[in-house]
């Protein structure tokens, strides 16, 4: 696979709710980061799948209805697969919908994910949680 197509089959995975096959593409010490002042960053750096899937797709999922990327254009370089998408969800807290602009940064090396980086409008986020006065 092509370093894209590895990106393509960790959102392909997640769309389709199998965990597994996500974890398949993600090496074993991949770090993740979470966008700075994200409600998520608290646990930064996420080291592994199972952390990832506990520390922000669980919280992501008791914090959100209809949560989805909408993967948009991807740029690849070496080991660099950018993506520039939205996401969509409706936040429980508030019945607010978001569809902020996110761009996620892999670094992709031997047909494995070793790290991540989300960059996320995070002021919308919180407004839609409720964070903000």
């Amino acid at each position: 696979m092509t370093n894209k197509q590895v990106v393509e089959a960790l959102y392909a995975a997640f769309a389709a709710g199998d965990m597994d096959a996500a974890a398949a593409v993600m090496a074993p010490d991949m770090t993740w980061n979470e966008a700075e002042n994200y409600i998520f960053a608290d646990r930064n750096p996420y080291i592994g799948a199972e952390a990832v899937f506990a520390g922000v797709f669980g919280r992501t999922a008791e914090l959100f209805d209809d949560f989805a990327v909408e993967v948009g254009t991807f740029i690849c370089e070496g080991e660099t697969v950018a993506m520039q998408g939205r996401y969509s969800a409706i936040a429980r807290a508030t019945g607010e919908r978001v569809n902020p602009h996110v761009v996620h940064w892999f670094t992709v090396r031997d047909g494995k994910i070793v790290a991540f980086q989300q960059h996320l409008d995070t002021f919308a986020m919180a407004r839609a949680l409720g964070q903000l006065a």
